[in-house]
């Protein structure tokens, strides 16, 4: 047993990351074994290859707004690593965490000596969630956030009173699938026999596996792009507003705390979520709960301001789609600003493409590593950039003065590439 968090949370981290043997084996395992806490939990599950921290963000603010008490389930952390777990957006504390650990470690020992396979890191994580909200009676929602796909995901044996899969795009490929079509087939995966589903997918061979996978479970289904309408929309000096045609109502002028023109379509993805839940009669939100809930919601490492002076944001794009719909965000807000970026990325994605397109928005890039077991090295981000303007340096504490000579009334620097890296700078300049 773990006398401290630390010892808890160190045992997670020597986890295997994924499993020998892919499948929800282990997480049917271990939920048999702790009496079914996935049973006695209200749940809304939220898939998608990027959106899905900000539309749980946005819910959860909404449901809030009207009253409830809500858990997040979210990956990966950004600030600490008790956030995975929260309630109203508060993470867990250490004492906890610690006394999760030790009620699943003997049932992990057990399961690790069976033919299932060795328990993960993400199993135990997930495991630690459900068993903490069944526990807690005063939560009346938790927000599930998938890890990684959808079908195989540890949270999917969750059986949710809606489904929401936020986007597809093109991210670990090497496990979900080289095309749309099988990506959306992944993420198609948490999709429940008669359990609504909704989505905010545009792509349309991705809406046609979506949608033949919700009429194969007799699921109810709604597109956000195909049965509602945005318009109005508009740049906000620390947001985003619009307004939304649903299919039952009209919403007005409707405002974000969350900057980037995507913002505006995962708080229209919230607003249909809580249509939903009104109409499943498991919730009773008011127009003025979902408007001051997205008003208020907070996320941290998206689009996130960390200085005024030089004015510095975080962004956590960290594949070729995020990094779209971030130099869409700064052609819109910033064309007329010096941008400067400071990048970084994990080895194993597309950071060459991702380099060229942060270039046709960039006057400068500076390159770094970080401590991050698969971090790529600064000098090979620096050697696929062809942009004149750049830099690189192995150590992530020259970003600091890097950015300090950058103070220019115009000038804006961009760090991203990685939710990870973007998780060490903050810590470096907050």
């Amino acid at each position: 047993m773990f006398n401290t968090y630390k010892e808890a949370i160190s045992w997670i981290h020597g986890r295997l990351k994924f499993g020998v043997k892919p499948g929800l084996l282990r997480m049917e395992k271990l939920m048999e074994k702790l009496e079914h806490p996935e049973k006695n939990i209200r749940a809304i599950h939220v898939a998608g290859t990027n959106g899905k921290g900000s539309t749980v963000a946005f819910i959860r603010s909404v449901l809030q707004e009207a009253g409830y008490t809500v858990g997040t389930f979210t990956s990966p952390y950004i600030i600490t690593f008790n956030e995975r777990i929260s309630v109203n957006g508060t993470p867990i504390s250490d004492e906890e965490w610690r006394t999760l650990v030790n009620d699943i470690k003997p049932i992990v020992d057990e399961l690790d000596k069976t033919d299932a396979g060795t328990v993960t890191e993400f199993e135990i994580i997930t495991a630690c969630a459900f068993l903490y909200f069944a526990k807690r009676a005063d939560i009346d929602f938790v927000i599930f956030e998938a890890g990684l796909g959808g079908t195989f995901d540890s949270t999917n044996i969750v059986n949710p009173l809606l489904s929401v899969i936020t986007s597809i795009g093109h991210d670990h490929m090497a496990i979900l699938g080289n095309t749309i079509e099988e990506i959306a087939g992944q993420k198609a995966g948490i999709i429940k026999n008669s359990i609504p589903v909704i989505t905010g997918v545009n792509q349309p061979e991705a809406l046609g596996v979506i949608e033949a996978e919700a009429e194969k479970k007799q699921a109810p289904y709604q597109s956000l792009y195909k049965t509602c309408r945005l318009s109005n929309e508009a740049a906000l000096p620390s947001g985003e507003s619009f307004s939304l045609e649903t299919e039952t109502k009209c919403y007005e002028d409707i405002q974000t705390s969350l900057i980037g023109i995507h913002q505006r379509h995962n708080a229209a993805l919230a607003i249909l979520a809580a249509e939903w839940m009104n109409r499943l009669g498991a919730a009773a939100i008011s127009e003025e709960a979902m408007r001051n809930g997205l008003k208020k919601a907070s996320w941290p490492g998206r689009f996130e301001r960390l200085q005024s002076r030089p004015l510095v944001f975080a962004d956590g794009a960290h594949n070729e789609e995020g990094v779209d719909t971030l130099t869409e965000t700064i052609r819109q807000r910033f064309a007329d600003k010096n941008v400067h970026v400071v990048f970084s990325a994990l080895k194993d994605k597309p950071y060459q493409e991702m380099i060229k397109k942060l270039e046709t928005e960039a006057d400068s890039i500076h390159f770094v590593s970080f401590d991050f077991p698969r971090a790529s090295s600064a000098e090979a981000l620096y050697n696929a950039s062809s942009l004149t303007d750049k830099s690189f340096d192995e150590n992530p504490d020259s970003v600091k003065e890097w950015i300090e000579q950058k103070d220019g009334a115009d000038d804006v620097i961009i760090i991203t590439g990685s939710l990870y890296f973007i998780s060490e700078m903050r810590k470096r300049l907050i």
